[in-house]
Formats: C-alpha cells, sequence, structure tokens
C-alpha cells in the first residue's frame, strides 16, 4: 500500500467523540477549501458507523450547504431516523465553526435475492494502455508549475487515468457532453469492509463528474481560469459489490446546463463489465464577469 493511500485512508478513520458524533480531519485540495469527495465520503463513513455490520449502503443523497474550511476538523452528527427489517436510514451533518456545511442521507439494506439486469457497459481502451495522471499533467505546458502539483497531490491515492484529454489539457473548441475515466486506489487495499469501497468510490465520484459540462462548451475548468465552479448537490446508488483497488470505468455526461449550474449524470463499472454505481450531481458551472 502507497503511503498516500494509507493517508487517504487515515483520514477517511473517523474519531468517535460522543454516540453518533465523530470528528474528521481536513486538508486542502486543488482548490482552497475542503474537497467535497472528501466529506461525502466522512460523513457516509460516520452513518455507516452507526449501522448493523450486515447491512450494506445501497444509496445516498446530499448537499453541499458551505465551502469547507481545509484548516478546521469537520465534526459529523448522525441521527438514526428509521431502522427497519430489511432498511437503515440515516442522516448526517457535517458541521464547521458552528455551521453545517454538509448534509447527507443514506440508506442501508440487508442482502436479499431479487431481480437482476443492467445497462450494457459502454466501449472504452484497456487502463493499462493510458496514460497515468503524472505522465499526462507533466505534459501540459499551459498550466501553471503549482496547479500541475496541487493535482497530483490531491489524486496520489488514486491511480485515475482519462481516456481523452481532459477539459484542462485541451480546450477552446466544444466537444461532445461525454468524458469517461478509469481509477482504482494506489494500491492494494487488506480490508475486505464493503463500506470502505463505497466510501472510497464516493469519494472519487465527485473528483470529474462536472467534466462533460466543461467539455461541451470548450472551458478549461478552474485550472485554466476560464471557469468557476463548485457542487451543489450529490447522489449515488451502489448496485453490485465492488472492490474500490480494481479497476472501475467512470462513465460520465451531462444533460443539461442552464442557470450557471451544470449537471453530470454517470455510470461506475467493474473492468468486467458488472454496473457498480450509479451517479449525480449539480453543480455551479460560472463564466467569470466579464466575458
Amino acid at each position: 500500500m502507497s503511503e498516500a493511500l494509507q493517508d487517504l485512508l487515515d483520514l477517511l478513520d473517523l474519531e468517535q467523540i460522543e454516540e453518533d458524533i465523530f470528528r474528521g480531519r481536513s486538508r486542502s485540495a486543488v482548490v482552497p477549501r475542503v474537497f467535497g469527495g472528501q466529506v461525502a465520503a466522512q460523513a457516509l463513513v460516520a452513518a455507516g458507523r452507526t449501522v448493523p455490520a450486515d447491512r450494506h449502503a445501497h444509496s445516498l443523497h446530499a448537499y453541499f450547504l458551505r465551502m469547507g474550511d481545509p484548516g478546521a476538523p469537520i465534526v459529523y452528527t448522525v441521527e438514526r431516523i428509521r431502522d427497519g427489517r430489511s432498511f437503515t436510514t440515516r442522516r448526517a451533518v457535517a458541521v464547521q465553526h458552528g455551521r453545517p456545511i454538509f448534509a447527507l442521507s443514506a440508506s442501508f439494506q440487508t442482502y436479499e435475492d431479487g431481480l437482476d439486469h443492467q445497462a450494457p457497459m459502454p466501449p472504452a481502451p484497456d487502463p493499462a494502455t493510458l496514460p497515468t495522471s503524472q505522465e499526462r499533467l507533466r505534459g501540459y505546458d499551459h498550466l501553471p508549475p503549482d496547479v500541475v502539483e496541487k493535482f497530483l497531490e490531491a489524486r496520489e491515492a488514486i491511480d485515475l487515468r482519462y481516456v481523452e484529454e481532459p477539459p484542462y489539457g485541451k480546450y477552446g473548441t466544444p466537444r461532445p457532453p461525454h468524458s469517461q475515466v478509469w481509477f482504482r486506489t494506489n494500491g492494494k487495499l487488506e480490508q475486505d469492509d464493503p463500506l470502505l469501497h463505497v466510501v472510497l468510490a464516493t469519494y472519487v465520484s465527485d473528483m470529474t463528474l462536472l467534466d462533460s459540462v466543461l467539455l461541451a462548451h470548450g472551458r478549461g475548468g478552474w485550472a485554466v481560469g476560464d471557469v468557476v465552479g463548485a457542487s451543489l448537490d450529490h447522489a449515488m446508488w451502489f448496485h453490485r459489490p465492488f472492490r474500490a483497488d480494481e479497476w472501475l470505468l467512470y462513465d460520465q455526461e451531462s444533460p443539461a446546463a442552464y442557470g450557471g449550474r451544470g449537471l453530470g449524470q454517470a455510470r461506475m463499472y467493474t473492468q468486467d463489465g458488472r454496473l457498480a454505481v450509479s451517479v449525480v450531481q449539480e453543480g455551479v458551472v460560472r463564466v467569470p464577469r466579464g466575458e
């Protein structure tokens, strides 16, 4: 296991300070605020810690309320909404400086047999044939060195590989609003805890989901200064078991953007073609004033 991956696992391992109250550390992301995927993942950890071990997360719905301060801890309070025979529901609120910055509702279910079908996996090249983040980012002379280093530091624990050029790599000309990345943790995980793998997928899910919005308009994003953005809400459905240390294809598209907001929707597939996760997110996508 890489040191960066161990650091990420430590970041997601919350301290319990009271019944149904947890505290998490924070760190800055590629922008001077807490990375949204970190808050979502930590909130899911907090909710999951209050659920029986035989119940697994099958969905979450969340709102990003305020910008997180990377210099301060985050306190997570969990409300036990429902404990049914098959389903358990929890609500987790992340608080900093006395104000909520994030709210999540998550549902957990005991395993049961049922109907089984899925959308087919779209075509995608083998991840082994694609450049790593290091290889891509080191080749972008138009990006400031500090931006490149921030990207690499933020993704050091995750092996993330774009199928085509990311928005900040090639911009100025609109492209189809569709993006694909392969990802897995940068190292094998010793733990088989299903919640950990779901939490790590949640963490990664906020990294690239709005890329397809930018592609549709030929925008490069914050890295090149032609867009200001932030996540607004986030929803995920976990369909089948998967491992976050094995390749997952993140197939993303944007059906609409309007009113300073853009919508991204996506699916995560295992390398052998099983649909594991569905994701939807809306975010603020604003053009800087003066353009």
